[in-house]
C-alpha cells in the first residue's frame, strides 16, 4: 500500500528518526507475524520493529552522499515461517538542507583580457585601459546561494587579470640624427655604427625594420637589422675615398613589420632618422693596376730582356713615388728582377719550360717617402714551349728474335716520349739511319701512331753466327725546329719453343749444352798445363831461397828463443793456430783440427766420393773444390791445390766439321735424338730439315 518514505537529512535529535510503518491486513495483531526489512542500509541505517513494521533512521544521514535508498519488505508467519504476501520493494528519499556554502573550484583565477577591449564576461571597467599604463589586475568575486536571500551561504575566489599587448604603439626615434666616422678604405661590410627605436609594445608587435629612405650616397652604405636587439646597423656597401667624397646624409626608417590593421588610423607605424657619416682621411699603400698579373714568355728569351710591365700609383692626394721590388722569397733562385722606377719585369737567367713551366712570384709597390705603405700582387709568368728537345726512346727495350722466326714476324714495337709540348701534339717519325746500308735482318715500320715495329727480313736466325743485333733507328718530330735522334735498339738472338716463348738467349749454354769440341778440350789441357809447370818452377825457387839463420853464432846462447818452422796466417790471422804449440812444441797434437774453416761434421771426416762414368771435367772441378774446403785436415784456405783429371771420353764420336770434308757424303746425325735429353739442342740443331747443312 506504500510506494516510497521521505526522510531529512542531517537530523540533530536526540531520538531516532522515525521514516514510517509497514503493515499488512493479514495482520489479527496476535503477534503471529514478523516483519523483516531487506536492502540498502538494512539493519545498520535503517532498522524495523518486527511485531509493529514501524522503520526509523539508526543514523544521521548526508544527502550530498547518497540520496535515495531502496529496501524490500516481508511478512512471515511466525508458525509456519511462510511469508503471508509477496515481497515488496519501496523508496527511502533524503530531503536537502542547505547546509553547504558555495564553493570555487579554484582558489584563484587568472585571467587575461587584450587592452583597449570591449565589453565581455569580465569586462574594462575603463574606456581604452592601456597595458603601458597598468598590465596586472587582481579582482575578488563572491558567490552567494539562495538567490542571495538571507540564510543563504556564500563563497568567494580571486581573479588575476592581465592586459595582453597590442601593437597599438609606432616605433620612435629618441633622437632626430645621429653621426657616425669612417676611416677610408674600410673593408667592405665593416660597420660604423648602431641606431635604434624604442617601441613600447611587446614581442613580434615591438619588432621592427629598418632601410634606408634616401639621402646623398645610399649606394655607399646599408642598414641591417639586428633580431636580437632591435637596432640598425650602419655598415658600408662601396669602398670609401676621402678624396672623392668627405660626408654623406643618409635618411633611415625604422617601421614594425607586423601592423595591426585595428590601430592604422593612429598613424603610420614608423619613424625616420637623419644619419650622417664623415670620412676621414689615411695615408693608404700604393694600389695596381689589375689585381694580378699574367706573362706569357718563350723558354728561349735572351737574358736581360723584358718580359713585362706593373703599374701601381698612390691613391692619396699627396701621390707619392713608388718604388717595385721582387720579394725573394717567392723567387729565390733569381731567375727575374724589376725595373725599381717604371715596374718592368726582367730576366736574369735562362729559361726551361721542361723543369720549370710555370714561375708564379710576388711584386712589392713601396712608397718612397714612407717604406710602411706598401702592397703585393702575384705575377704569373707562363713559360712557353720552344723546340729544343730531342724526342727518345720511352723506355730501355729488352727485344729478342727467336732462333726459328720467319720473315715478316714483329718482335717489338717501340715508342718515344718527347720533353717538349707542342700546341698541336706529337707527331714522331721513324727511319732507318741514312749512314747505314739497307739491313739485311730486320725492318723498321713506322705505324703513323707516334710508335713503330720492328719486322724480321729472314728466316731464322743462329746464336752461333750473331748472338746480338744493334738495330739503330732515326726518331724526328714535326715541330719547329726540327729536332731528331738515333736510339739504338739491342736485339738478342734467343731460343724458343714452338709458340714463340722464349727459353734461353745465353750463348754459353748452348755451348755446354753441345758439349766441348776437341779444339776447345785441347785448349783447356794447354791452360792446366801451363798453370802446373808455374806452379813446379815457384816451389822450386822458394826451396833454394836461402833463409838466413835466426842464431848467427853457436857461441850466442840467448834465453826464451824457440825455433819454429810455422807460418802465421799474419796479423789478422788470431785462430789459425794455438799459442801454445809456440811455446811447448814437444806437445803438439798432430790430428788437431783447423779453427780457420769450420768443418761440415766433427766426428766424421768425409771421405772421397767414387767418381761415376761419363762425369764431366767442370763438374769433377766442383766435388773436388767442394771437398777440400769441407776437409779439416786440407791445407790453409790460400793453398792452390791443383788437378790433373780430363774426364773421361765422350760415347759420342767427334761432331766437328773438319773431319766431314772427308766423307764422300753429307753426314747423318739423326741418331743424336736417340742419346736422350742433353743432346735435346744438338739434335734440334744437326738433326732437323732446317739445320746449317741445307
Amino acid at each position: 500500500m506504500w510506494n516510497q518514505f521521505f526522510l531529512l537529512e542531517e537530523y540533530t535529535g536526540t531520538d531516532t528518526q522515525y521514516v514510517g510503518k509497514l503493515h499488512t491486513d493479514q495482520d489479527k495483531g496476535d503477534g503471529n507475524l514478523k516483519y523483516i526489512l531487506t536492502g540498502d542500509g538494512a539493519g545498520s541505517l535503517f532498522v524495523i520493529d518486527e511485531n509493529t513494521g514501524d522503520i526509523h533512521a539508526a543514523k544521521k544521514l548526508d544527502r550530498e552522499e547518497k540520496s535515495l535508498y531502496v529496501l524490500r519488505a516481508k511478512a512471515i508467519d511466525r508458525k509456519t515461517g511462510r511469508q503471508v504476501e509477496p515481497e515488496s520493494e519501496f523508496i527511502i528519499k533524503i530531503h536537502d538542507i542547505n547546509d553547504n556554502e558555495p564553493k570555487f573550484t579554484k582558489d584563484l583565477y587568472t585571467a587575461s583580457v587584450p587592452e583597449m577591449s570591449g565589453v565581455g564576461i569580465i569586462k574594462t571597467a575603463l574606456p581604452d585601459m592601456s597595458r603601458e599604463n597598468r598590465e596586472q589586475y587582481q579582482v575578488v568575486i563572491q558567490a552567494k546561494d539562495m538567490g542571495g536571500q538571507m540564510g543563504g551561504l556564500s563563497g568567494t575566489t580571486t581573479v588575476n587579470i592581465t592586459l595582453t599587448d597590442v601593437n597599438n604603439n609606432p616605433p620612435r626615434f629618441p633622437q632626430s640624427m645621429y653621426q657616425f666616422h669612417s676611416p677610408e678604405s674600410v673593408p667592405l661590410g665593416t660597420h660604423l655604427g648602431r641606431i635604434k627605436a624604442n617601441d613600447p609594445d611587446l614581442g613580434e608587435n615591438a619588432e621592427m625594420e629598418y632601410s634606408i629612405a634616401g639621402g646623398e650616397g645610399a649606394d655607399m652604405f646599408d642598414v641591417i637589422t639586428d633580431k636580437d636587439t632591435q637596432e640598425g646597423i650602419i655598415t658600408v656597401k662601396q669602398n670609401l675615398d676621402f678624396e672623392s667624397k668627405m660626408l654623406y646624409t643618409l635618411k633611415v626608417d625604422a617601421s614594425n613589420t607586423h601592423p595591426d590593421p585595428r590601430f592604422l588610423h593612429l598613424g603610420p607605424f614608423k619613424d625616420t632618422a637623419v644619419v650622417k657619416i664623415s670620412v676621414e682621411d689615411i695615408d693608404e699603400p700604393p694600389v695596381f693596376s689589375k689585381v694580378f698579373y699574367l706573362i706569357e714568355v718563350d723558354e728561349d728569351v735572351k737574358e736581360g730582356s723584358i718580359i713585362g710591365q706593373v703599374t701601381a700609383y698612390d691613391p692619396d692626394a699627396m701621390n707619392n713615388l713608388i718604388k717595385y721590388s721582387v720579394d725573394r722569397h717567392t723567387d729565390m733562385d733569381w731567375v727575374f728582377s724589376i725595373h725599381s722606377e717604371n715596374g718592368s719585369i726582367f730576366t736574369l737567367k735562362p729559361l726551361d719550360r721542361e723543369s720549370t713551366p710555370w714561375h708564379n712570384i710576388t711584386i712589392t709597390a713601396t712608397e718612397i717617402n714612407n717604406s710602411k705603405q706598401s702592397s703585393h700582387i702575384p705575377v704569373f709568368i707562363r713559360i712557353l714551349d720552344i723546340n729544343d728537345h730531342a724526342p727518345e726512346f720511352a723506355m730501355y727495350y729488352e727485344t729478342f728474335v727467336c732462333e726459328n722466326a720467319k720473315p715478316g714476324q714483329l718482335i717489338q714495337t717501340v715508342s718515344v716520349m718527347d720533353k717538349d709540348d707542342p700546341p698541336r701534339g706529337h707527331k714522331f717519325f721513324f727511319e732507318p739511319v741514312p749512314d747505314f746500308p739497307l739491313n739485311p735482318n730486320f725492318t723498321i715500320v713506322d705505324n703513323k701512331d707516334n710508335t713503330a715495329g720492328i719486322m724480321t727480313r729472314k728466316n731464322g736466325y743462329s746464336r752461333n753466327k750473331m748472338s746480338t743485333y744493334l738495330l739503330p733507328i732515326l726518331i724526328f718530330d714535326n715541330d719547329y725546329p726540327i729536332q731528331s735522334s738515333t736510339g739504338t735498339l739491342t736485339i738478342r738472338v734467343c731460343a724458343c719453343d714452338n709458340q714463340g716463348n722464349m727459353q734461353s738467349c745465353n750463348a754459353e749454354a748452348l755451348v755446354l749444352s753441345a758439349g766441348l769440341s776437341t779444339g776447345a778440350l785441347i785448349a783447356i789441357l794447354l791452360c792446366v798445363i801451363i798453370l802446373l809447370v808455374l806452379v813446379v818452377l815457384f816451389a822450386a825457387l822458394k826451396r833454394q831461397r836461402k833463409k838466413e839463420p835466426l842464431i848467427i853464432s853457436k857461441d850466442d846462447v840467448r834465453d826464451n828463443i824457440v825455433t819454429y818452422n810455422d807460418e802465421g796466417g799474419g796479423e789478422e790471422d788470431t785462430q789459425a793456430f794455438d799459442i801454445g804449440t809456440l811455446r811447448n812444441p814437444e806437445a803438439r797434437e798432430d790430428s788437431k783440427l783447423r779453427r780457420d774453416v769450420m768443418p761440415e761434421t766433427i766426428f766424421q771426416i768425409r771421405r772421397t766420393v767414387p767418381l761415376w762414368e761419363n762425369i764431366d771435367v767442370q763438374d769433377f772441378i766442383h766435388r773436388r773444390l767442394k771437398e777440400n774446403d769441407s776437409d779439416p785436415t786440407a791445407p790453409p784456405y790460400d793453398s792452390l791445390a791443383t788437378y790433373a783429371y780430363e774426364g773421361n771420353d765422350s760415347i759420342a764420336d767427334s761432331l766437328s766439321s773438319l773431319e766431314s770434308l772427308t766423307a764422300d757424303c753429307n753426314q747423318d746425325y739423326d741418331y743424336l735424338s736417340d742419346w736422350g735429353p742433353r743432346f735435346k739442342k744438338l739434335a734440334d740443331m744437326y738433326g732437323g730439315d732446317d739445320s746449317d747443312r741445307d
